[in-house]
């Protein structure tokens, strides 16, 4: 195997590139419109445009990516994590185009991807999952009866998802049908199936996951465990191995079960076994991820293996090369995201003006961005992957203080801050921190940070232009002088006024945008009276939905939008008088 496509963009692909150039294999990155001139695409030895800027149109197309796969000669396909990587049908695709697909048969995928048929699998290979249903639950009296039956909260789960989305914790009977209707229509919009189910809640538990390796001739293997419990909206901030929580026996039963699973389910390459650690120290199947996880790079750094590489190895039908590899030390991983975490953790799309990388003995960064990158609405907004590495936590800790300290990225908001505070907080330092210690025990709206400003504009003469020669890319130097108007200095780009609440007569009643987005739910019409806090809007951007309620009781005088309209940050929506 001499080649690989990798179908995904940002830092996957970029980690998915450096592993195969470590090989001597053939890279080839596609992109879309908005990603031309990308990190991943500069990058590879190959980059092919497949599409515009939404993820439809490009790094979800399958036949634009298997096009490009047939005329750049690619030999193999790497998913990454996230658009096609759990498609079981994309997988398929891949195969019948004789093609070597890096992760797991579709059967597999097709399998753990049903959140209900892998509770299923799981419990046949004697692995106990969270209380809950094992059907779907179609009406929302349904849930209402399962409500009953477990008592509240229970939680309303994506059946065909991960990772935060289609997924509602229900604590009061009175938001069972309004969850209900949430869970399934973000399930459905970010997963093509409103299929749910419901389990029990858990209170605070620990969130432990397996990294296991299996190849096709029946062998598999546990890489140890990984703890993801600082969370937030149910989506993770910051992943340890191994897991501060997890006794040496639970160790040997998580692994026992990890495995079980992942042969029941016939599994191939790289694959993540998901669990919740209760409190009493009982451990519950939650899912299983059929590919690389976001935070691999901790078991990496204990365990000394590349992932991508094994693999790449597996996909090519090697059989493993190792049958236990104990950890040495502590890592622990920090998702930079562009988000705000003193408003919420709201999304922040925009243009990264500054960025520098921490470095020195013990620190990893995995990035897709660079100064000048800009973090678009489309896509996820992980910007960067902070890596540290230690003998014992408490090394690994201080190397963290030390790496956060040095990071620096300006332009748009991001995580940064908050996860330089988390070092101070006892129960992280201590290593007792649990699902919802970021909701229950941080107050963060002193993080909040200034809205991001208009780069300034560059006036140097020489450039690089990309251009595209039958749809592959390349890269060419422009010398062009500075245009004749350019007597005096260059005025900066004014933005636009957002609309002053001062200019209304009741601001207080005033709901506008938080962030550039798209309306995908309008509660309530013009003239009806809504209660404080009553939903109005769900705003989805950047993969994420935001909930907008009224801010006072009152009537709605003006309502300004309609579902599926997009929305710029600052713009009015509705007036509650």
């Amino acid at each position: 195997m001499e080649s690989v496509l990798i179908a995904n963009r940002g830092e996957i692909a970029v980690r998915v590139i450096r592993a195969a150039r470590d090989m001597g294999m053939r890279s080839i990155a596609v992109y879309s419109d908005l990603d031309r001139d990308a990190l991943h695409a500069r990058l590879a030895d190959e980059a092919w445009s497949i599409g515009g800027a939404p993820a439809a149109e490009s790094y979800l197309n399958i036949e634009a990516i298997l096009d490009v796969a047939a005329r750049s000669g690619a030999q193999a396909v790497h998913p990454g994590y996230g658009f096609l990587a759990e498609n079981a049908g994309f997988a398929r695709r891949v195969m019948e185009a004789g093609l070597a697909w890096v992760g797991p048969p579709p059967e597999a995928i097709a399998t753990m991807g049903d959140k209900i048929a892998s509770r299923r699998a799981a419990a046949a290979a004697g692995v106990p999952g969270v209380p809950g249903t094992l059907e779907p639950v179609r009406r929302a009296a349904d849930l209402r009866a399962v409500a009953d039956a477990y008592g509240l909260p229970v939680v309303v789960k994506a059946a065909h998802g991960g990772g935060g989305r289609g997924l509602r914790v229900v604590r009061r009977a009175e938001d069972l049908d309004r969850s209900f209707e949430a869970a399934r229509r973000e399930a459905d919009a970010y997963f093509a199936n409103p299929e749910v189910y419901v389990e029990r809640y858990l209170e605070g538990p620990r969130h432990v996951e397996a990294q296991v390796l299996c190849d096709r001739h029946g062998n598999a293997v546990f890489l140890g465990e990984r703890d993801c419990s600082l969370q937030r909206r149910h989506q993770k901030l910051v992943e340890e191995a191994p897991s501060p929580a997890v006794s040496a026996r639970q160790r040997r039963d998580i692994g026992k079960a990890a495995v079980a699973v992942a042969r029941a389910a016939h599994y191939e390459s790289a694959g993540t076994v998901e669990f919740l650690l209760d409190a009493d120290g009982t451990f519950y199947f939650l899912e299983m991820n059929t590919r690389l996880q976001v935070e691999h790079a901790v078991t990496e750094a204990v365990t000394g293996l590349d992932l991508v590489k094994e693999q790449l190895r597996l996909a090519a039908g090697e059989r493993l090369a190792m049958s236990e590899t104990p950890a040495r030390g502590h890592a622990i991983e920090f998702r930079i995201n562009a988000e705000d975490p003193g408003r919420g953790f709201r999304p922040q799309p925009g243009r990264i003006a500054e960025y520098h990388e921490p470095g020195g003995p013990g620190v990893r960064v995995d990035s897709g961005y660079e100064a000048g990158s800009t973090i678009s609405q489309y896509y996820d907004n992980l910007i960067a992957k902070l890596i540290v590495w230690g003998a014992d936590r408490e090394e690994a800790l201080a190397r963290a203080r030390r790496a956060l300290g040095e990071f620096r990225i300006t332009g748009v908001p991001t995580t940064l801050p908050f996860h330089r505070l988390i070092l101070d907080l006892p129960a992280f330092r201590e290593g007792t921190h649990d699902t919802r210690t970021v909701e229950s025990d941080l107050d963060l709206s002193a993080l909040a940070q200034p809205e991001p400003e208009s780069p300034p504009e560059s006036g140097a003469a020489g450039r690089t232009m990309t251009v595209e020669v039958g749809g592959r890319r390349f890269e060419v130097r422009l010398w062009a002088p500075e245009s004749p108007a350019a007597d005096g200095p260059r005025r900066p780009r004014r933005r636009a006024p957002i609309p002053a609440a001062v200019d209304l007569g009741e601001p207080e009643g005033l709901i506008t945008a938080p962030m550039q987005g798209t309306i995908v739910k309008v509660h309530h019409h013009a003239g009806e009276a809504v209660e404080a806090g009553e939903p109005l809007f769900v705003l989805e951007a950047m993969k994420m939905e935001n909930e907008m309620r009224a801010p006072a009781a009152g009537q709605i005088v003006d309502l300004r939008v309609r579902e599926g309209d997009l929305v710029s940050a600052g713009q009015v929506l509705a007036i509650v008088r």
